[in-house]
């Protein structure tokens, strides 16, 4: 039985981290994330952990170091938010495309300009189509499973693919709730020990990392990147098995929310699931079939298992709290071509919301739901894009 605590989402993911004892992190503060990583620069100050903490003079270095200590045969994490991933650009895509398992937590805070400290998921959608797997959070708990679950999910021998795991900055990063911690040894052998794969410091069995690859190559180096990604969502449900049988805590690629007899759906990430689900609710007292379905795991996209569980609702509402602009939002493309395999396609709308860390009200999901009804009794759609909570 673990300890009962109340705590923000950055300290249960220092917790985390603690608890898996990295060999390296490499860091530099950024607000929402600053937070988390000065608690498990702590640790390390205490000598609660043995990591070798590197302190550097941006995010592109703290990227650039976490490369070099995962070559090298290391267990490696980091953490930082937007500007701050932004500026690893460069690096993101080094990390993932010499199949490093760096393990990233993502405090999701808008981009600039206009500099804003808040939450939305502008900084994690720029960075989906990096190689990362990307997972996100609801609450302070969900980010504290699933940090300890990337590490298992990334190292894994099939995948070895660097991870974020992402939480609404603020929201979840600094809010106060109730977590249930595991206990350090099930934690230690749940996620077990490190083994490096072709580590530079192995000197008798010498490799080279990041040759050039021209035209001859590289066209089949990056489709082996894909191909790796698709093994993830196996290794992901492996892994949430086995970690449901240490805290009775079940995990899938998404969650359903009343969604078996559901008539109309809302698809929406991170922690507006928490408020629509309370507002769900009071519409199914009501006697209406709506249900949620939040993704956990936003890449790879899990497009069948999504089309499957969606198959039989009339109209659906993506929410996402991130913009395309010209475009539809990010998750909102993603379901539809999630839709594009199901035989009876519902109608679909995207609403963009929460920009800037703008609050999700109640109103708005009932909002939501309300259209819901009629685009599924009419089978009309006013508008597919719209922005909700916006002030006129």
């Amino acid at each position: 039985m673990g300890k009962i605590v109340a705590v923000t989402g950055n300290e249960a993911c220092a917790e985390a981290l603690r608890q898996i004892n990295p060999d390296v992190c490499a860091a530099y503060p950024i607000t929402p994330a600053t937070d988390l990583m000065q608690r498990f620069a702590g640790f390390v100050n205490d000598g609660k952990v043995d990591t070798e903490l590197v302190l550097v003079e941006s995010e592109h270095s703290a990227m650039s170091a976490c490369i070099g200590a995962a070559a090298a045969g290391g267990r490696v994490a980091t953490a930082t938010s937007s500007q701050g991933l932004a500026l690893m650009w460069e690096m993101l895509y080094i990390a993932a495309g010499t199949r490093l398992p760096i393990i990233m937590p993502l405090v999701n805070r808008a981009l600039s300009a206009p500099l804003n400290i808040h939450g939305d998921h502008s900084d994690g959608m720029g960075a989906r189509d990096t190689g990362w797997i990307q997972m996100y959070s609801e609450n302070a708990q969900e980010a504290y499973d699933n940090l300890i679950m990337a590490f298992r999910i990334a190292e894994h021998l099939e995948i070895r693919v660097p991870a974020m795991v992402c939480m609404d900055g603020f929201i979840v990063s600094h809010s106060i709730e109730r977590v249930e911690y595991i206990d350090d040894a099930d934690v230690k052998n749940f996620v077990g020990k490190f083994e490096a794969v072709n580590p530079l410091l192995d000197l008798d069995n010498p490799k080279s990392y990041g040759p050039l690859i021209l035209t001859d190559l590289y066209h089949e180096y990056k489709r082996a990147q894909h191909e790796v990604m698709t093994k993830v969502p196996a290794v992901v449900l492996e892994v949430a098995a086995e970690f449901e049988k240490i805290t009775g805590r079940k995990y899938g690629l998404f969650e359903e929310y009343r969604l078996d007899d559901a008539e109309i759906a809302i698809v929406v990430m991170s922690s507006a699931a928490g408020t629509t689900k309370d507002i769900i609710d009071q519409y199914r007292d009501k006697g209406v079939k709506v249900g949620l379905l939040k993704p956990r795991m936003f890449r790879p996209f899990p497009f069948e298992k999504v089309a499957k569980a969606l198959q039989h609702v009339k109209a659906i509402t993506v929410l996402d709290r991130a913009d395309s602009y010209g475009g539809y939002g990010p998750l909102f493309s993603e379901l539809t071509g999630a839709v594009m395999s199901m035989n009876s396609k519902p109608a679909m709308l995207n609403k963009i919301f929460g920009l800037g860390g703008r609050d999700y009200l109640p109103d708005q999901a009932e909002y939501v739901i309300d259209e819901l009804i009629k685009v599924a009794e009419t089978g009309k759609v006013e508008a597919i894009k719209e922005y909700i909570g916006v002030r006129e």
